[in-house]
């Protein structure tokens, strides 16, 4: 799927938004509070109100560079260690967002008070917890790369700095924007914004055609039926990234599929797990982010961690639509997916990571095949609805089912010829479209209203480019080879 490669134009000179959302934590969680009004004014506005105050730039969030992206040799023996110092450093980060959004008056009274109470602590911190890394990594015979110590170091960013067309590594969306707003936005006042927004009737078509199948391609599709979890199988676990760690991904997910998965699920839990799935063979794991409506709802861990706590507030979705499809390589046959692939496709930590390994893909109804928004979320047309897809990677490395920072072993087949890189084999591509009813936000006054947004870190903002999916290829009775064979024959199976 293509991109828009059109950049926002950010105004120089807009009015901001004197009653935005800061953090605050209180007893419900985050709460809204006044982000961006000026310390000499005080905050009497809902959200959503007529806002005339210009107001100074304030920090908006932290950057802190991805450790668990620049790990690539960790020993068996310490992976289980260092995915539990790599969990430490997100927690980290998500405790100093807090302490930044919940001192704001501190803030304004004291230029250095960011520095010297949040972003130096935070250093000392993640360097302790780096060299612990370290220790780890060569205690079981590993090397460790010098230069990620190099990275305990945090940076702020300001609301321009996390807009669409902002981002760090690039903004790819185009489009209307909605208004200027500099504030956080958001129920819980940290995102989506309205620039996070655009009217996709508005923007030109992006979509790319796909390479062209030969005569060696595999040209068939298998598809399991596995609900949309209207059972409502949640948890704010990642037994990818962090095993063994409650809480490792500060957002919430929802879970097809295998029925037994979090953060303390081994191997011989998922073939004990039970399903979701029709084919009572499929035992993987399909998981992604939950989508919210940011309608002044609550739900039910309003005061949860991973929930309102860490700024994932309103009404969760259940999608309307869960599609999961496995296709092949327009290229070469397939061979079968090994048992217990994990992937993750795209990036949570993408606002301050930029767009490298983004894979979201947002679109409506009616446009799938002419608008593909990474950077931005549509707001639909009526009677069209929202729909997120993912085509995951579809090139394995032949041996390992992870990889130390959860990528090395898999990729990306080549966008134009549809080859896998040298050393890899095409495997059956996951694909997945999910489908919400979602009434459009209205964006007024540089303002949303009724937002919705994707689940993730409290300091990304809830960025439409954070979104992720997950999946462990757990199957029994030959079903990863049917799959293979029904994909190389050019079927259409289920």
């Amino acid at each position: 799927m293509g991109r828009n490669t059109r950049k926002r134009r950010t105004p120089l000179a807009v009015k901001a938004m004197a009653a935005t959302a800061a953090l605050a934590l209180g007893g419900g969680g985050l709460v809204w509070a006044n982000f961006y009004a000026s310390a000499h004014e005080p905050d009497h506005r809902s959200w959503g109100g007529n806002e005339t105050k210009a107001a100074p730039a304030r920090v908006a969030t932290l950057s802190c560079p991805d450790v668990g992206q620049r790990l690539t040799d960790v020993p068996d023996a310490a992976r289980r260690g260092v995915a539990a110092e790599l969990a430490a450093l997100d927690r980290q980060i998500t405790e100093a967002y807090a302490r930044l959004a919940s001192t704001r008056d501190a803030q304004a009274k004291d230029p250095g008070f960011v520095q010297n109470a949040i972003v130096g602590p935070l250093k000392e911190k993640r360097g302790a917890t780096i060299d612990r890394i370290r220790i780890d990594v060569q205690r079981a015979g590993g090397s460790f790369d010098a230069a990620l110590s190099g990275l305990a170091a945090c940076t702020t960013r300001d609301a321009d700095q996390t807009t669409a067309g902002g981002q760090q590594g690039g903004g790819r969306q185009g489009g209307q924007q909605g208004g200027g707003q500099q504030g956080n936005g958001g129920q819980a006042g940290n995102g989506p914004v309205a620039a996070d927004f655009v009217d996709i009737t508005k923007v030109a078509p992006n979509v790319q055609g796909k390479p062209r199948a030969t005569r060696n391609g595999s040209t068939g599709t298998f598809t399991t039926r596995c609900g949309v979890n209207a059972n409502k199988n949640h948890n704010t676990d990642n037994v990818i990234v962090a095993p063994g760690v409650a809480n490792g991904a500060h957002h919430l997910h929802d879970y097809v599929g295998n029925q037994k998965v979090n953060a303390f699920a081994g191997n011989q839990t998922f073939l004990r797990g039970g399903t979701s799935c029709r084919n009572r063979s499929d035992l993987s794991s399909y998981y992604w982010p939950v989508v919210r409506v940011q309608d002044g709802t609550r739900d039910f861990d309003q005061n949860a961690d991973g929930g309102g706590k860490e700024g994932n507030v309103g009404r969760v979705l259940t999608p309307a639509q869960a599609e999961i499809r496995y296709v092949g390589s327009p290229v070469s046959k397939v061979v079968a997916m090994p048992q217990f692939l994990r992937i993750i496709t795209g990036d949570a930590k993408t606002t301050t990571n930029g767009l490298a390994n983004a894979n979201a893909h947002w679109s409506c109804t009616g446009f799938e095949t002419k608008v593909q928004l990474t950077a931005q979320y549509p707001i639909c047309p009526q009677g069209s609805k929202v729909v997120r897809s993912f085509a995951f990677q579809s090139c394995w490395d032949g041996q390992n089912t992870d990889s130390a920072n959860h990528r090395a072993h898999v990729a990306f087949a080549d966008p134009a010829s549809g080859a896998c890189p040298a050393g890899f084999k095409a495997i059956p591509q996951l694909t997945m479209r999910l489908v919400y009813d979602i009434t459009p936000p209205a964006v007024q006054n540089g303002q949303v209203k009724n937002a919705y947004a994707v689940d993730g870190f409290p300091e990304q903002l809830h960025k439409p480019a954070t979104d992720h999916d997950d999946f462990i290829s757990v199957t029994r009775d030959g079903l990863a080879g049917r799959i293979a064979d029904c994909v190389n024959r050019g079927r259409n199976c289920s």
